[in-house]
This record gives C-alpha cells, sequence and structure tokens, in this order.
C-alpha cells in the first residue's frame, strides 16, 4: 500500500481548483475490487441515493479566502487593543478553536489595569467569533458579541464540516511563518474537537475516502491528524480512479455545533448584539477596552484588506441517509473539488471553489454537474 496523501494533499494545503483539477481529470472507470474491506467502519458500502428529484434545497457560501493565509495578530487600536482572527478559507470550522486560541493569547498578560477590567466585544458571530468568546469566557473574561446576523446566517453555518484545512492559503504565496503558524492552529484545533466527540456538539469519527488518478505523495504537514490512513491502487478500491485513500476524520455537524456554542456562550454570562459596523469610529466607541474582529470577509471593507477574497461554494443538500457512514473527497471532471459528506441533518454534495465570484444564487449547470459526476463516481457501489 502507498503512504497517505494523495489529491488531499492539495485540499489541506489550499492550492485551490487548478491544483485540484490537474489530480482529478482524466477519471478512469477501474472494475470493483469484492473482496474490499473497509479499515474502520465494519458496515457494507452501499451508493448513496443521488438524484435531482432528492434535492432538499441548493444553497450558495463565501469562504473567506486569503492567498497568504489568515490573520492573527493584534494592535493598538486608539485606546483599545484590536485582535485580528480572519481570512480562513474553507478551514474555518477546522481551525476555530485553534485560530481562536492563538488570537486569545495575544491578550493573555495584556495589562488591564483600568475600571472596565478583562471586558471584550468580539465583531462577528460565526464560528471563529463564537470560539473566540468561549476561549476569552474561559480565561474570566466577560464578552459581548456583536453580530450582523446570527450563526445560522453566515458562511459557517453552511460549511460542509469535516475536519480538513481545506483550501486555507496558498503555500507559494504564504510566508513559512505562516505555515507554522497553520500547523500550531490546526494540532490545537485537532485536539479540542476530538475531546468534544459525541452528541452534545454532534463531532463523530468516520470514514473518508480520497480519491485521485494520480499517485498520492508522502508530505502533507496534516497527515498525523488521520488515523487508519492506507492508498489502494488501481482495481483495490471500489471508486472508478486509480488511488483512494482512506482514513478516518472528524465531521462536525454545523447547524447542532453552532446552535450549542451560542447556548454555552450565553449561558456563561455573553452577550448578543445585532449590529452592523459601518467603520472603524463606530468600533471606537465601543466601551470595550479589547476588540476581536472576526468580521471574515467583512475585513475588507471594514479593515481594508485587500487580500480576502470570496471564494464562493455551492451545496446540494439531501435527505440524510445512514446507510452511507462515510464521506468522499475526489472524483468528477476537475471543474470543482467534487465530495460528499453523509451527515445526520443531510447528505451535502458540493464541487464548487470560485475565488471574486460575489455572487449568491446558485447555478443551474453547476447542480447539474455535480449531481452528475457524484451518480458516476459511485456507480460501482452496490445500491442501498
Amino acid at each position: 500500500m502507498l503512504h497517505r496523501e494523495l489529491k488531499r494533499r492539495h485540499f489541506l494545503q489550499g492550492l485551490g481548483t487548478g491544483a485540484v483539477a490537474a489530480s482529478l481529470s482524466g477519471c478512469t472507470q477501474t472494475p470493483v475490487n469484492k473482496g474490499f474491506e473497509r479499515p474502520f467502519s465494519r458496515n457494507p458500502m452501499v451508493a448513496p441515493r443521488i438524484s435531482a428529484n432528492n434535492i432538499i434545497t441548493e444553497i450558495v457560501g463565501h469562504r473567506p479566502y486569503r492567498a497568504e493565509g489568515f490573520v492573527v495578530r493584534s494592535e493598538p487600536f486608539g485606546d483599545k487593543i484590536l485582535v485580528h482572527n480572519y481570512g480562513h478559507g474553507g478551514g474555518g470550522v477546522t481551525l476555530s478553536w485553534g485560530s481562536s486560541a492563538l488570537a486569545v493569547s495575544e491578550v493573555k498578560n495584556a495589562e488591564m489595569g483600568n475600571a472596565k477590567g478583562k471586558k471584550a466585544a468580539i465583531i462577528g458571530g460565526g464560528v471563529m467569533g463564537l470560539t473566540t468568546a468561549r476561549l476569552l469566557q474561559e480565561a474570566g473574561w466577560s464578552v459581548t458579541i456583536y453580530t450582523r446576523e446570527m450563526a445560522r446566517h453566515t458562511t459557517s453555518q453552511v460549511a460542509g464540516g469535516e475536519w480538513g484545512p481545506f483550501s486555507v492559503h496558498d503555500p507559494l504565496v504564504s510566508s513559512a511563518a505562516f505555515k507554522l503558524q497553520l500547523q500550531l492552529a490546526a494540532q490545537i484545533s485537532h485536539e479540542t474537537f476530538a475531546r468534544m466527540v459525541g452528541d452534545d456538539y454532534a463531532i463523530k469519527w468516520i470514514e473518508l475516502y480520497t480519491a485521485s488518478n494520480t499517485p498520492p505523495k508522502a508530505d502533507s504537514p496534516f497527515s498525523q491528524f488521520y488515523p487508519y490512513r492506507d492508498t489502494y491502487g488501481p482495481g483495490d478500491h471500489p471508486f472508478p480512479t486509480n488511488y483512494c485513500t482512506v482514513s478516518a476524520t472528524m465531521l462536525v455537524e454545523t447547524a447542532t455545533f453552532l446552535r450549542r456554542l451560542i447556548q454555552d456562550v450565553r449561558a456563561a454570562g455573553g452577550e448578543f448584539v445585532i449590529r452592523d459596523f459601518k467603520d472603524q469610529d463606530e468600533i471606537h466607541a465601543l466601551q470595550e477596552p479589547v476588540v476581536f474582529n472576526c468580521t471574515g470577509l467583512g475585513s475588507r471593507a471594514l479593515f481594508g484588506d485587500e487580500g480576502i477574497t470570496p471564494a464562493k461554494g455551492q451545496l446540494i443538500l439531501l435527505p440524510p441517509d445512514p446507510a452511507v457512514d462515510f464521506l468522499t473527497v475526489g472524483g468528477g471532471s476537475g471543474k470543482g473539488p467534487l465530495y460528499m459528506f453523509s451527515r445526520n441533518d443531510y447528505m451535502i454534495l458540493g464541487g464548487t471553489f470560485k475565488p471574486g465570484d460575489w455572487s449568491k444564487q446558485p447555478e443551474p449547470q453547476e447542480t447539474e454537474r455535480i449531481l452528475t459526476e457524484s451518480q458516476a463516481f459511485f456507480a460501482g457501489l452496490p445500491k442501498s
């Protein structure tokens, strides 16, 4: 068996759709090995029921992508301290606890010797704002989250939820210092999520199949986070690609996870204020002496970061299928990062990553492509 990391390397390191296309194009049908044994689950593999008639809804999200990587740093802000924590691309949920821990550490030793005490304002109510709030509360801070809309309306809500630092940066652009920061954030976040596995936060371990026509490479900086990892060659796995890497990963059901975080913040005395900041003067007027910027794409207009751009993702939501107890990444024509995430609330099909696209409507041609390519990808599996 080959060592882990085929196309998954591109997803984890965030090379973007060009690299994805190179690794997925030219798929050929490979006969299914009837003797294939699953390394993690002991259930039989069955094909998902994918049909246009099964679509519940289609949704569009905009990943806050920065080629140089996400920003975590503190700076003076008038009479306040401003801490940035934004720009995580497709890895927001994955990196949330780790990146927020790095952000909170920026004020860990801050001298708050005024009457206001350890009080923080958090701008942004997505997963980064919520995890920042929880870590501050655990450190004895009082927090107020100022948000334009609650989490169920944010990009965090429409995340697929597989634990993987997907499309976080361009390694040809990002610095060595950022790559170390990414490693640290990933490690902290992975350890935190692993301790939270269970129904309370809707986090579980599940099998992940990553398919490619090119041989996997063994230089992924994240391979240590994926147990049960093994790679199968042509004819040794049930998918129509030359290679398939199987591993175990964590799946976070974002709707439940975010709802629980909101409950936790409120239970610890945190407050939510619906507010849309138009400029920095409105932030200066806040009473809290420390402000955390967790606005994601909002940082472009609010703080002048021209390096952040939306990366449009389109998802198809199908009814859940308990018989499909695995996830897949890869396959298809290479026009988008095809994936299937089987959750308790939905089965999610995805396959687009479009930097610079601000449009909010699903594209019918993308829907057709994702459905057709997904059906072909699972054609070698028995139907339930």
